[in-house]
């Protein structure tokens, strides 16, 4: 019963253990699902789930039918076209990134929108080539060394399908889940690592210099080798026209992110600087003037589908893997973002199937690897986007360049092309700031950033994204192998349990110690856990145990030997040259001092925190009672078990209480399953909470002191008169009939 008194509370029950709680309550036994169980129902077919499937395949049949047409198209359709010019340039851009022609990148940009209207779930990215995915690809294909484009381009494309296929699989297997493992901090560090990859990588085309390909660990240095070792080759008009755009277009964006709830929508530089620049250099013939690089022939229409290379796939599996991963982790991100804001859900299985087939349709007809790029959904989104349907009309926008109006672009210097993909790195490589902030909020999450982002300068994007979730996984056994265990005391004299250390008025229970481990145990920790267990309590328990058995081996031989004599007064002693060293002991059947402690066989019981006759010496403890915290213990492997089981045995043995506390129903249910319980461990350990073990612990502390003062004149005195050498001397030595606590 709880009664209400204000801001206080009142609650009436009984003293609870597990199995106490269980019995009242009537615990049910519920059945748990097996791996067969959740196959038979994923292989069961009805109408509503046909129909459910079917929704999920093809989302486009849930959204469309409620498209407001009145409401949502006008938006759409400027969103669409603003979002369509972007992509157009973005396409061409981070097809340098690639090194292959800029009309590819093109190819890159119309595909997967056409296929994610259809299979998408989110209703504002934009889908696309996007410049860290771009720079994995091209990682691909320079470590393929082939200096022909179409050799350049098969590679690419092949890499692309691969990359669907793995998505594609991963969407069916219903493995969604695999982002959770990469946290905020790796994919930032990471991300900041790829766009410094992606500025060097277009220093070629803003110096215009001639720069090998490298894909090695290490490339990057090798790269900047390379161009500084060239500098003075630099093609001056590049290099400005590089510079003019990149200020202007840095210039710009920050204007439209300061005045982003000012402006109907934001300035659309990337497209303004691409006409001024394409107008300039056509009208003042730049390439025959100044010898810049420019886009070259463009040619209209789309090329037949090609096969993939299956050496392509063999070879670079796992960059295809890390590609595949990676784009996805960032696309739903940025999908997560937007559905958060406008109220409606994305399904991240379904998110990898949309891109997979995007991929493969992508690279069937000579594209490259697309997710979503962020300053392209911010276009869709800012400009007005609802649907995917702007997404489709920015497709088409995409169309009429490829097939009508991309000659209006061959004059464009592709040092503008690097310039505009550079100047979408911005917020990329504002993320150092990121730095100085983890580390006062997370350490642990500043150390993964650094350490990505390093592994991935120095070991390239591919090999360093696997370094770097690895490193990330074993920072998070690192935490639960050393958990921050602590000993627990009353505060407030209520039914709180906080940390001691962080309250100067605590209230600790004679006798009583209170340990809280807040990690899961498993076999890395378990020692630990033990170590840190023994440091609270102040001594360990094998080491009393041993001493105790010892002191009884002695005590037997004095009884055995008539030595020790039952009289009505009590126990006369009478040592007569009797030796034992510790050292025989400990070498005649020293299995034997591990074992539990039997007394049944003499005619009184010990307290070990009395003085025991011929001055045996035992440490002394003044723990009864000890309750361990395991409401922070989400599970416990079966290596554990062993090692919990003999800390459990180690205090029980020494007639020390152990109490559990907090434990989740699934975890007694896994000890059950594994045999854990006999008859020195009982599930009889387990309570609900701390008070009920300190309430309970208290009731049966009452009780034994009432049941000594009940037969105090009952118990039995002993008088232990020691001989030595010859003379008397009298000692009174007391042996309680039950041990006192």
């Amino acid at each position: 019963m709880i009664e209400p008194m204000g801001n206080q509370y009142v609650v009436a029950r009984q003293v609870y253990s597990q199995n106490a709680f269980d019995e009242e309550h009537k615990k049910l036994k519920r059945y748990h699902k097996t791996i067969l169980d959740h196959f038979r129902i994923w292989c069961r077919c009805s109408p509503q789930k046909a129909k459910k499937i079917a929704l999920s395949l093809f989302p486009i049949a849930s959204w469309l039918p409620a498209y407001r047409l009145k409401e949502w198209l006008l938006s759409d359709i400027v969103s669409g076209v603003s979002t369509g010019l972007v992509a157009v340039l973005q396409g061409m851009a981070f097809a340098l990134l690639v090194d292959i022609s800029p009309i590819y990148g093109l190819y890159a940009a119309f595909f997967p929108l056409i296929v994610y209207f259809f299979f998408g779930t989110s209703r504002h990215i934009s889908v696309g080539p996007f410049p860290i995915l771009s720079t994995m690809v091209g990682s691909v294909v320079s470590k393929t060394g082939s200096t022909i484009d179409s050799e350049k381009v098969t590679a690419a494309a092949s890499i692309t399908v691969l990359v669907g296929l793995i998505q594609l699989g991963l969407g069916i297997l219903q493995i969604g889940f695999i982002v959770i493992y990469l946290s905020e901090s790796l994919i930032s560090g990471f991300t900041t690592a790829a766009a410094i990859q992606v500025l060097v990588s277009q220093l070629k085309f803003i110096f215009q210099l001639t720069v090998p390909s490298y894909s090695d660990p290490f490339s990057i240095f090798k790269v900047l080798k390379s161009v500084f070792s060239q500098i003075g080759k630099t093609n001056i008009a590049d290099l400005v026209t590089s510079l003019v755009i990149l200020i202007v277009v840095f210039i710009v964006k920050e204007l439209n992110q300061r005045y982003k709830h000012k402006l109907p929508a934001p300035i659309p530089i990337e497209l303004i600087m691409t006409i001024i620049a394409a107008g300039v250099s056509y009208g003042f013939d730049f390439k025959t003037r100044f010898n810049v690089a420019v886009v070259g022939e463009m040619e209209s229409g789309f090329k037949a589908p090609t096969a993939p290379s299956m050496e392509i796939w063999q070879n670079y599996i796992g960059d295809a893997f890390s590609i595949a991963i990676v784009g996805f982790a960032i696309a739903f991100s940025v999908a997560s973002v937007y559905a958060a804001k406008y109220d409606y859900r994305i399904n991240g299985n379904q998110e990898l199937i949309a891109f997979g087939l995007s991929n493969i349709v992508g690279g069937s007809f000579q594209g490259f690897a697309g997710s979503t790029s962020l300053s392209r959904s911010g276009v869709q989104e800012s400009t007005g986007g609802k649907t995917q349907i702007a997404g489709i009309l920015s497709a088409v926008i995409v169309l009429i360049v490829i097939v009508a109006i991309g000659f209006l672009l061959e004059s464009l210097q592709k040092s503008v092309l690097a310039a505009l993909a550079l100047g979408n790195l911005k917020g990329m490589l504002m993320q150092f700031g990121e730095v100085g902030r983890l580390w006062k909020k997370d350490k642990y999450d500043c150390i993964i950033w650094i350490f990505t982002f390093l592994a991935a300068i120095i070991l390239g994007l591919g090999i360093g994204l696997g370094v770097a979730v690895a490193f990330q996984l074993l920072t998070i056994v690192f935490r639960t192998q050393f958990p921050k265990c602590s000993i627990l005391a009353n505060v407030g004299r209520s039914d709180i349990y906080k940390n001691r250390k962080d309250y100067p008025e605590i209230y600790e229970t004679e006798g009583v110690k209170i340990f809280r481990c807040p990690s899961p145990l498993y076999f890395a920790n378990i020692g630990f856990f033990k170590r840190k267990l023994i440091d609270a309590v102040g001594f360990k328990p094998a080491r009393i145990l041993r001493k105790r058995n010892k002191a009884l081996k002695k005590i037997r031989k004095l009884v055995k030997k008539g030595q020790l004599q039952i009289t009505p007064k009590g126990f006369i002693y009478t040592a007569d040259g009797f030796k034992d060293s510790d050292d025989e002991l400990d070498n005649n059947h020293i299995e034997e001092l591990d074992k539990p402690i039997e007394t049944s066989d003499l005619p009184f019981h010990i307290d070990w925190n009395s003085d025991l006759p011929l001055n045996i010496e035992v440490p002394k403890i003044n723990l009864h009672s000890l309750i361990l915290d395991f409401s922070a213990v989400s599970f416990v492997d079966t290596s554990s078990m062993r090692g919990l089981k003999s800390i459990l045995q180690g205090f029980l043995r020494i007639d020390v209480d152990v109490y559990i506390v907090g434990t989740d129903d699934d975890f007694v249910e896994k000890l059950e399953r594994c045999g854990f319980f006999d008859q020195e461990v009982q599930s009889s350990i387990f309570f609900l909470t701390i008070h009920d073990a300190i309430l309970h612990i208290w009731m049966k502390k009452n009780y034994m002191i009432s049941k000594y003062n009940h037969n105090q004149e009952k118990e039995m005195k002993a008088d232990f008169t020691i001989n030595t050498n010859g003379g008397l001397r009298n000692r009174d030595y007391q042996v309680s009939m039950e041990t006192k606590l």
